[in-house]
Formats: structure tokens, sequence, C-alpha cells
């Protein structure tokens, strides 16, 4: 082996241990939070004892068709939320962006409502996971999400110039458009469509079936890789757009693939969970402390911290009241709220630095 590229294994080598450790890492602390939420609710469970019991056996079935499936959802969101809001971050180098604030959810949730109601057999055993939305609800979800990305970009970038308050105004105002028009939506509805579009709305997750289920993972599991095989293009945009290019970094496809893969994690997420803000905002941030700006390592790392989040989130929504749930949209914007409002004050700051 050449002088070269011995560094470059020696590098290479160790980038591989700390993507390792960082994956054992998140999956260790995922399975405790799992562990922990399976214990904990209205009704405390012994999870093993629980598991062991008769199928017919309250614990039983508690752990089994209430609890486990709805963590293991809350998971499979939080984790597509997460990295769709670190995405989102380094291609805008906004540190304010992630699909709720941008308008992205919003724009998903409302196409995917219109789809649910105009479906033919959108009765009431369709609303709750009937097989003829499976798959028109995530794929309206899917296009309102893409068209809505790509809408807000444009329209920020009416100006010629696309600055972070720009960009965060445009997405704001499209939010409270999609939700005047989603309530709108939900006063023409009958008893059962109200009951899902006002879930939608706080975000809730909601266990519809095991095919939902799958959805969800499935369009994870794509946004994911589209994501992955974007992250050195998206260190480059560190840069710029002009010192990305100078690089050799094809700087429009490398939007599209982003806007597409967060388009896929929210056409996923939004019909099992509604429109839960904030998970995106706040875990990057969090993530970023622990292992740098490398989107290599922060990609993968606010996969496992969305998902941890939001399974902690939910496990606080559905216990702390008792046997009254909150939607777990209230927790996560109690949380993000406040975090929120730091982030806009530090970015304020650093804006009048720049022009002193």
């Amino acid at each position: 082996m050449s002088a070269r590229a011995e560094p470059e294994a020696a590098s290479l080598r160790s980038g591989a241990g700390g993507a390792l450790a960082l994956h054992a890492t998140g999956a260790s602390l995922l399975a405790v939070t799992m562990l922990a939420a399976l214990a904990i609710g209205p009704v405390a469970l012994d999870p093993i004892a629980a598991w062991r019991a008769a199928s017919d056996d309250p614990a039983h079935i508690i752990l089994v068709g209430a609890r486990a499936p709805r963590i293991l959802l809350a998971a499979l969101v939080g984790g597509a939320l997460g990295v769709g809001g670190a995405s989102l971050q380094a291609l805008l180098r906004n540190p304010l962006a992630c699909p709720h604030v941008l308008g992205i959810s919003g724009g998903a949730a409302l196409l995917g409502i219109v789809a649910m109601i105009a479906t033919p057999l959108a009765s009431a055993s369709a609303l709750l996971g009937g097989q003829a939305a499976l798959m028109l609800v995530p794929a309206a979800a899917f296009a309102g999400g893409l068209v809505t990305a790509a809408l807000v970009q444009e329209v920020a970038a009416a100006t010629g110039r696309v600055s972070p308050y720009t960009l965060l105004l445009t997405g704001v105002v499209f939010n409270a458009f999609a939700a005047a028009v989603i309530t709108f939506i939900n006063t023409l509805a009958d008893f059962y469509r109200s009951s899902g579009i006002l879930s939608w709305v706080v975000g809730t997750v909601t266990v519809r079936g095991g095919a939902w289920t799958v959805v969800a993972a499935a369009t994870l599991a794509a946004g994911l890789v589209l994501l992955l095989a974007s992250a050195r293009d998206l260190n480059a945009l560190a840069l710029g757009d002009e010192g990305a290019a100078s690089l050799g970094v094809d700087v429009d496809r490398t939007r599209r693939h982003v806007y597409l893969a967060v388009a896929l994690l929210v056409a996923g997420a939004v019909p099992v969970s509604g429109m839960i803000g904030f998970v995106g905002l706040i875990v990057p941030h969090v993530v970023r402390l622990a292992v740098g700006s490398d989107q290599r390592r922060v990609l993968p790392g606010s996969l496992w911290g969305g998902a941890v989040f939001l399974v902690a989130a939910d496990t606080v929504a559905r216990s702390v009241l008792g046997a009254t749930e909150l939607p777990v949209g209230v927790i996560t914007a109690l949380s993000g709220g406040p975090f929120f409002l730091y982030l806009l004050r530090r970015q304020g700051r650093r804006a009048l630095a720049g022009e002193a």
C-alpha cells in the first residue's frame, strides 16, 4: 500500500468504526426506551410476563394488541421525521427547517385527507384502515408533500435569493392555509371522518393495521436510502451552492433527491400520525451536538434520535393523565415551541452580527 493510500484507508476504517458505534448506541437507547414504554401506561405491565401470558389474558392483549404496535409505529414515524428534518436543515442551510415548519407535513396531510374523503369506499371501515385507502392515501400524501416542498421553495425564491426568514415565513403561511382548508373539510365531514381528520390535525399515533405499518416502514426505508446516498453532497452544500458545484456536486439533482426523500418520509408518517411537529426540528440539533456536523453521522443519528424522542413523547402522552390520553402532537409542541423560539432568536442575532 502506498504512503498516500494508508491515511485514506485508516480514515475509512475509523469512519466505519464510528458508524458502527453510532448505530449500536442508537439501537441500544431505542431498545431501552421501547422496553420502558411497554411497561408504562394507564395499566402498568411487566412486558416479559405479559408476553408469556395466555393469549386471552388482558395483559397479553394490551401488550400485543395495542401497546407494542403503537410503540413500533411511533419509532418509525419519529425516525422519519428526525432524518427528514436533518436533511432539510443541511440542504437549505437553515437551522429552523423541518417538514412541519416548512409546510410539507401540512401539504401531505391536506391531500391525504382529500384522498380519504374522495375514496368511493371511504366509509368508517376504510378510514380506519380499509384496503381501498391503503395505497391511495399515502400516494396522495406523497404528492402533497412533494408539491408543497417545490412550491414553498419557488415562492421563497421569487425575490431572487432564498433567505432563511423568507423560507420560514412561506412555510408558516402555507401551513396556516393548509390548516384552514383541513378545518373547512372537517366541518363538512360526518362524525367518523371528522374524528379521523381531527387526529391528523393535532398529531396522534394511530395503529390502523399491519398493512399501514408496512407502508410506513417501506417509505422510511426508501427515503433513508435516498438521503444516505446524498450525505456527501449535503456536506458539500455547507459551502453554499457555488462552493458545492465547484467540488463537482450537482446541486439541482441533490435538491430533487432530498425533496423526493422527505416527501416519501412524510407520506409514510402522516397517514398514521398526522401532523406531528418539532421532532425534525429538535432532534437534528441535539444529534449534531453529540456527533458533529458530518451528514454521514447526523442522518443516521437523527433516525435513531427521532425514534427515541417520539416513543418517549407518545409514552408521556398516553400515560401522564391516566386513562385520558393526550395527542402526542401536544407533547412535541410543548417541547419544541420554546426550542424553536430559542433557535429563531439565535439566528436573528447572527444575522444582525453579519450585517454589522
